[in-house]
């Protein structure tokens, strides 16, 4: 297993931090766990903090985009790595009705888009454009979708980016979704193994990114306008005829944290995560076979310098 001596990039805001009362440490704190080994990542640094203060941890196995009435209730008690850009309604319900409330960026440099291996671009002349996949839509189509392209969407209760897009460009493709992260990985690993045409919606941070040489499809950059226009874009009938909208990957939580667990809320709102850190973490689960749990006690016991400060500020 890899021993991790990169630097997490954990920061506090100056002046912001100060020193917190624990609250009850005898009631566990409940962390969302959702479908993605990045966010796992994300979510068992953070415990492993809320750990090394005093508290209990326990982590709660949460649909990504049903978790937030959950939350509101306080059943769960913060989320660690919530992407802006596939986020559902109820989040915003959520906060806007007071149940939830935001706790700050991760600090993820964060991509989403449509994407192929790299050798695909020998297959369908003229990618990365997006205009070429019209022309060559059935390289990538299967007995399941033939007489059109198969796009392998994102897993269905994570929303349909990878579907919207192929609506809003008026593209032959049918977009079908993954069972799981691990089969989005599966599909990446047989095309590059096999030279086969794939077309997949994906994203970064992600270990496969470099793993299997992943690119993204030059989509036209969007704004507004192109989410809820159709007369904007190369599609007057459609929306999303652009690329995804820039990502901001934050973290949120109960509205009561603060008051339960005052030095906790300090502790995670200013946890942040660098991508450099957390993709050789998710090649060390994915690739090497380690447990995301050995594989952050591993790095949090070799970068105590790193993360203790962050810790001591909120509760000393």
């Amino acid at each position: 297993m890899r021993l991790f001596t990169a630097g997490l990039a954990i920061t506090l805001m100056a002046g912001s931090a100060y020193a917190a009362e624990l609250g009850a440490t005898d009631e566990p704190i409940k962390l969302a766990i959702n479908e993605w080994t990045g966010q796992h990542v994300s979510t068992h640094i953070a415990g492993s903090m809320l750990e090394a203060a005093g508290y209990k941890v326990e982590y709660t196995t949460a649909g990504y985009m049903n978790m937030y009435q959950a939350m509101a209730d306080g059943e769960i008690h913060a989320a660690l790595e919530i992407w802006s850009s596939n986020v559902s309604d109820e989040y915003a319900k959520q906060v806007a009705s007071g149940g939830v409330v935001e706790m700050g960026d991760l600090g993820l440099d964060a991509k989403e888009g449509i994407a192929y291996p790299a050798h695909v671009a020998e297959l369908c002349p003229g990618l990365p454009a997006w205009e070429a996949l019209a022309d060559c839509a059935m390289v990538f189509a299967t007995a399941e979708t033939i007489p059109m392209g198969r796009l392998v969407d994102y897993p269905a209760d994570w929303g349909t980016p990878g579907a919207d897009r192929m609506t809003g460009f008026d593209l032959p493709f049918k977009a079908v979704p993954a069972g799981s992260e691990g089969a989005l990985i599966t599909e990446l690993r047989a095309s590059t193994e096999k030279k086969s045409p794939l077309l997949i919606t994906f994203w970064q941070p992600h270990w496969a990114m470099s793993a299997y040489d992943v690119k993204f499809v030059e989509l036209p950059v969007g704004n507004e306008e192109c989410f809820t226009d159709p007369a904007w874009g190369s599609n007057p009938n459609a929306v999303n005829d652009c690329d995804f909208a820039p990502s901001r990957i934050f973290k949120a939580g109960w509205s009561g944290i603060a008051d339960k667990w005052p030095a906790a809320h300090e502790i995670l709102s200013n946890y942040q995560l660098a991508v450099s850190d957390q993709q050789p973490m998710m090649g060390a689960v994915d690739v090497d076979g380690g447990s995301v749990e050995e594989v952050v006690a591993a790095w949090m016991a070799a970068n105590e310098a790193t993360w203790k400060p962050v810790v001591d500020a909120a509760t000393n």
